[in-house]
């Protein structure tokens, strides 16, 4: 069982690499108030969580981070504000899918 523990563990303190595995990593993490305010918002409202999920990911994450691999699969030269916004953008498409 422990074992089991310590996989899941290493996978969620892992930085993720790609859009979805950041997606699949915030779907781990956040609670359901949050899943919902995220899937209940409009697309144009995303912004809205600019300062707060969007600056959990981007310190979490490491997107302020030199040669971030998350940060260039958000987009080439991509400001750590704009790839966070990438990121809320997927998981909100995602929990759409879910819908």
């Amino acid at each position: 069982m422990t074992e089991i523990w310590s996989a899941l563990s290493s996978e969620i303190l892992r930085t993720p690499r790609t859009v979805d595995e950041a997606v699949d990593r915030l779907l781990l993490i956040i609670n359901d108030t949050e899943r919902h305010a995220v899937a209940s918002a409009e697309e144009d409202e995303l912004v809205e969580f600019h300062f707060c999920l969007g600056v959990a990911i981007r310190n979490a994450f490491g997107l302020h981070n030199p040669g971030s691999e998350l940060a260039a699969a958000c987009g080439t030269d991509i400001h750590p504000d704009d790839a966070s916004g990438v990121i809320i953008q997927a998981l909100w498409e995602r929990l759409q899918d879910d819908a």
